[in-house]
């Protein structure tokens, strides 16, 4: 996978929380990872899921591991890495 330089990368990072911890971990999430513009509770499997936008030079392996996985109450993660964003075409007529 190859970025401009420049472009930042964005990943997505479901979060399986220690029994209790949900919370706390959304909440260390959003005030204290600088680049957590938006973090869901969900249900299912997980029990959180976050956007990170990282630089583009920035390896998101080395972030999971080093900065997401180390917040107490972090049980598990899994990790999706955003390609292309789409957004609305101007619709003639409108």
């Amino acid at each position: 996978m190859s970025h401009a330089a420049g472009e930042p990368r964005v990943i997505f990072v479901q979060f399986k929380c220690k029994l209790g911890m949900a919370y706390e971990v959304a909440a260390r999430l959003v005030d204290d990872i600088e680049n957590t513009p938006q973090v869901y509770s969900t249900s299912g499997q997980f029990d959180l899921i976050a956007r990170f936008h990282l630089d583009a030079l920035q390896d998101p392996g080395l972030f999971v591991t080093e900065v997401l996985q180390r917040i107490e109450g972090v049980a598990e993660t899994h990790t999706i890495i955003g390609f292309n964003a789409f957004t609305p075409r101007h619709k003639p007529g409108a």
